[in-house]
């Protein structure tokens, strides 16, 4: 019997989802994405061809996979053209392998320039790509969804009212030009035809291939930290990214999914704004930066850098109910004399130590980490691929993080290769 996964981010984001789903594509048929926007970015390095995808499943790489962009995803039209393009020029066709759902809301110019708006008066790390409008939008119930696009006079009798809303708060308060419907409409109608052409009854495809006992695997996209519910709110993205996500995103029941696998770095960092208790302030986080080349996919912003947290990794696997681990980036390590794991924290103002995240924003501020300190390599760990060949202070690390947390590690990632990937556990979806 086929089974179904999850690969989702255990952290902050940018954990290296796109290089573990492709690494996996070959276990199933269809690839499903079923949150964000293209604020994600995931890099996938193929046959030294640096591919990054915003909005379409990292599985598309893979000629003989479908790919899918469920319901609880938001599509900007330019973003997913623009995508489509890059592909073409990689040799890589979409034709009859990319289906998007009809309910998917749409991401418009005036959501970008609210975006903007807001971060120049209230910085809190957004990509400024309008996916936190277009998710209000979709709350409110005054989104445009791309199956409404088959009705030109509907589009433009909801445009009108939306832009009534948006424009008055551009002008009045932002004091930003406002958006003119001839330009929304112009893009819209530019697209019309490719996004209706790619549309599905995404639950329904699901729902046929799980009868015939095919595969699926839905990405995540940014990370634990940054759902909207569970994350350190307000830093936080627009969408459920856990994998309780997966059902009212993608449309499909929760008994349906098998395998939970986390991605998580093995330091720890974040873009943008929002508390960091293991954050580095030091030369270490120059350093780290550069080797891992730590910058912002969707963004190129600098990615604040930290040792590993496994607190909240503990609570991302606890309520994304995690069966394995993948551990990325192990070789960004190498040549460091010592390395720190965060097990716990210290309320500066009581003394009390914890193993918990707050819930509270302003409770970070009076957290402290507890570290364990293990010692460093200078062997590199670059592009091995068997767990005997890497440094014994490097086996330690991983069998320690393994044992703080209480889950399998699967796989470990020592390059951005596919190729670049020690399996310790296999992964059956069968």
């Amino acid at each position: 019997m086929a089974k179904n996964v999850v690969v989702l981010g255990m952290q902050w984001g940018d954990e290296g989802k796109g290089k573990i789903v492709d690494f996996l594509t070959e276990k199933v048929k269809y690839i499903v994405r079923y949150q964000g926007g293209h604020n994600a970015g995931h890099t996938i390095i193929v046959n030294n061809n640096r591919i990054i995808l915003h909005l379409i499943p990292s599985g598309i790489l893979n000629k003989h996979k479908i790919c899918i962009i469920g319901n609880g995803v938001v599509v900007s039209p330019s973003a997913l053209v623009k995508e489509i393009n890059m592909l073409k020029k990689h040799n890589v066709s979409i034709k009859n392998r990319l289906i998007i759902s009809g309910y998917c809301s749409l991401v418009l110019k005036y959501h970008v320039a609210m975006d903007k708006a807001r971060e120049e008066i209230d910085k809190i790390g957004t990509t400024g790509c309008g996916i936190g409008p277009a998710y209000e939008d979709k709350v409110a119930r005054r989104s445009l969804r791309i199956g409404d696009l088959n009705n030109e006079n509907f589009v433009i009798s909801s445009l009108e009212k939306v832009l009534r809303y948006y424009n008055h708060q551009l002008v009045h308060f932002y004091h930003k030009t406002p958006i003119l419907i001839s330009d929304v409409l112009q893009e819209l109608l530019q697209y019309k035809d490719l996004l209706l052409d790619l549309v599905g009854d995404v639950p329904i495809i699901l729902c046929n291939a799980i009868k015939n006992n095919l595969s699926i695997m839905f990405e995540g996209s940014q990370g634990f930290l940054l759902d909207v519910d569970h994350g350190s709110y307000p830093y936080v993205t627009s969408s459920n990214t856990i994998s309780g996500g997966v059902t009212a995103g993608a449309g499909v029941g929760p008994t349906q999914i098998n395998n939970v696998i986390g991605v998580s770095k093995s330091y720890t960092t974040r873009v943008g704004s929002g508390p960091f208790p293991t954050e580095i302030l030091d030369g270490i986080s120059t350093h780290l930066c550069t080797k891992g080349r730590e910058f912002g996919t969707t963004t190129g912003r600098r990615r604040r850098i930290g040792w590993l947290d496994t607190v909240i990794i503990k609570r991302s696997i606890q309520i994304n109910s995690v069966t394995s681990l993948c551990l990325t980036k192990l070789d960004v390590l190498d040549d460091l004399n010592e390395l720190k794991i965060c097990i716990g924290y210290k309320n500066s103002k009581t003394g009390k130590c914890n193993m918990e995240i707050p819930y509270i924003i302003s409770d970070w501020d009076i957290i402290e980490p507890i570290y364990e300190i293990l010692p460093g390599w200078s062997q590199s760990c670059y592009k091995i691929t068997q767990f005997n060949l890497l440094p014994i202070e490097a086996k330690n690390y991983i069998l320690r993080i393994e044992e703080i947390l209480e889950i399998p590690i699967s796989i470990v990632s020592t390059g951005p290769s596919r190729l670049d990937t020690i399996i310790l556990k296999d992964i059956n979806l069968r």
